[in-house]
């Protein structure tokens, strides 16, 4: 004998805020090259990184019974994928641009380091997601020596 549960859409709204994990055990994978152009090191050259990362969003349940839907957070960060990173002002721009391959290029106002793509990701999912979204939080970890939370 089955066991009905049943619920309307004022008690899924009820249930309270919950957060889901996308990329917990299994991080979103992002390949992106980068350079940070005002390093003292070899960052200051061109550059990529094999990221992972994972985000975290805290929000009332919708009507159809989740925060988000994953689909809307894999796709912001599939954005990013197979990329160069540029900080505005960075002469490569120019030249992407006039290679014929300025769609390669996403342009961030700070230095393409993995705190800023962290920060940028956040204020990303933030603008597209739902109101019942009450926080978005990052994770991009660039080595097995550096992740930012």
């Amino acid at each position: 004998m089955s066991q009905r549960i049943s619920s309307s859409e004022e008690s899924v709204a009820d249930a309270g805020e919950r957060e889901l994990v996308v990329g917990g055990d299994r991080p979103l994978r992002l390949s992106t090259g980068h350079r940070l152009r005002h390093h003292d090191g070899k960052c200051s050259r061109p550059h990529g990184h094999n990221y992972e990362v994972t985000v975290r969003i805290t929000g009332e349940l919708t009507a159809e019974g989740w925060v988000v839907d994953k689909g809307e957070v894999t796709a912001v960060v599939d954005e990013w994928d197979h990329r160069f990173l540029l900080e505005a002002g960075d002469p490569l721009v120019d030249a992407f641009e006039e290679s014929g391959d300025g769609d390669a290029v996403v342009v961030l106002e700070r230095p393409p380091t993995a705190e800023v793509m962290a920060e940028t990701l956040e204020q990303r999912l933030a603008d597209r997601l739902p109101e019942t979204v009450s926080s978005v939080a990052v994770s991009v970890r660039e080595t097995g020596e550096l992740c930012v939370r």
